[in-house]
């Protein structure tokens, strides 16, 4: 076999240099679009299910969300295994598919399954699907710094600024903030004045939610003019809140102030975020999508953040916490340089001991050609270009070199021998 191949190789030269440059020309593409990342990501291939019901104790959660959704998501396709976790207020459901499944269509069967059984959940209960991203996905992470401003106005800025600009960066999934308060209007209700007054608690809340919403009506024509009727009634200061009316009770009127202490506070904290020990800072964490190139993807991260730094209040500032590119580049280039002179050694070796510089280029030729075939298949099969794959290939040159030193030593030795048999006939 390996005959004929050689045989062939020798009478079809021209399809030979095709096929070499057809390599040279596909490896520096793959070596150009293969995602470029430290480590190599060996997370399953999982969709997260996320039900949040706060409040509720981890018993509560485990009957009611985790048990329900898990049973009626038994039975979709190439499902290896899922696994659930339920804690107080949160419930969070790994299903994991099979490596080969794709995981978009693994996340569009998880949703369809997911709405037939969210009719087992309590009312107002709503899972939701984790970021499409992986084990690795957390690329970068960065903190809001601003001299004068207080962790709930930065996390403020945090929510309703920086995050949505930075999701709209192609590769990323999500944008998760981290640190400071969340600002919320917080209702405490005196029960003794609700005994007093003799108002029902469901009525407080019913009027509460009816008191914050804006009401469409119809048109109005007046001397050929159509008015459009709306009612404006969403809440934008606490004094609206105080003023919503609950009721006439016993014939006196009842707003919310008289039965509630209204005031702005923060959501309740499970954690605090510190940098350094020098105290509590305020950020994002961006999360990569699944099959992204790591470094393109925080290089255009950063070009947003600098778009989006001007629109930031005086004195705000981004400050990067982890960068993974700066491994990533570490990584590669020591590789790269430790690739480099494993073929430079081995070239000058070869060179050496054939003594014959033609004879040495095969073997250099078979080398680099080597190389760019790896690349090549790393692109077809999805493996990226990371510590393990690119030590592979360092680790694979000595053993590539010997075929190709044991083949043009030999065709070197019989053109010799044909050489000297023919000038001895002579």
């Amino acid at each position: 076999m390996i005959e004929k191949i050689v045989s062939w190789s020798i009478r079809n030269r021209f399809f030979v240099w095709l096929g070499i440059i057809l390599v040279v020309v596909g490896g520096f593409y793959s070596i150009k679009e293969t995602p470029i990342d430290a480590l190599p990501d060996l997370s399953e291939n999982q969709v997260i299910i996320y039900t949040e019901y706060m409040g509720r104790n981890p018993k509560i959660m485990e009957d009611q969300i985790t048990y329900p959704l898990v049973s009626n998501l038994q039975g979709i396709p190439k499902i290896k295994s899922i696994r659930a976790a339920s804690m107080f207020g949160m419930s969070f459901i790994f299903v994991v598919f099979q490596d080969e499944v794709d995981v978009y269509w693994a996340r569009t069967r998880v949703l369809e399954r997911l709405n037939y059984a969210q009719r087992f959940l309590p009312q107002g209960v709503t899972p939701t699907l984790g970021p499409d991203g992986t084990g690795l996905g957390h690329v970068f992470w960065y903190t809001l710094e601003g001299d004068g401003y207080n962790l709930g106005e930065l996390r403020a800025l945090q929510d309703w600024y920086v995050k949505f600009a930075l999701q709209n960066v192609e590769g990323v999934s999500e944008v998760a903030s981290f640190g400071g308060f969340q600002k919320q209007y917080q209702v405490t209700i005196d029960p003794h004045k609700l005994v007093y007054y003799d108002v029902p608690l469901m009525d407080v809340t019913q009027a509460v939610a009816a008191n914050n919403r804006d009401v469409g009506g119809s048109l109005y024509e007046m001397n050929s003019t159509s008015y459009l009727v709306r009612g404006l009634g969403y809440i934008a200061s606490l004094e609206d809140i105080k003023e919503i009316s609950i009721g006439t009770y016993k014939s006196i009127p009842i707003r919310l102030s008289d039965i509630a202490d209204v005031q702005m506070s923060t959501d309740l904290r499970l954690g605090i975020t510190e940098e350094n020990g020098e105290g509590e800072v305020v950020g994002g964490i961006v999360v990569m999508r699944f099959g992204e190139n790591a470094r393109d993807v925080i290089a255009r991260t950063k070009v947003k953040m600098e778009e989006v730094a001007k629109g930031l209040p005086e004195g705000v500032k981004f400050k990067t916490a982890y960068d993974r590119s700066d491994l990533i580049l570490a990584s590669i280039n020591t590789l790269t340089e430790a690739l480099w002179q494993m073929i430079l050694i081995v070239c000058i070796v070869v060179i050496l001991f054939l003594f014959s510089f033609r004879t040495g280029l095969v073997a250099i030729a078979c080398i680099l050609l080597s190389v760019l075939i790896g690349f090549i298949l790393m692109r077809l099969f999805g493996v990226t270009s990371n510590i393990m794959s690119l030590g592979g290939i360092a680790l694979a040159i000595g053993d590539v070199v010997d075929p190709a030193i044991v083949m043009a030593e030999n065709a070197y030795r019989s053109l010799t021998k044909r050489v000297l048999t023919n000038e001895t006939g002579r």
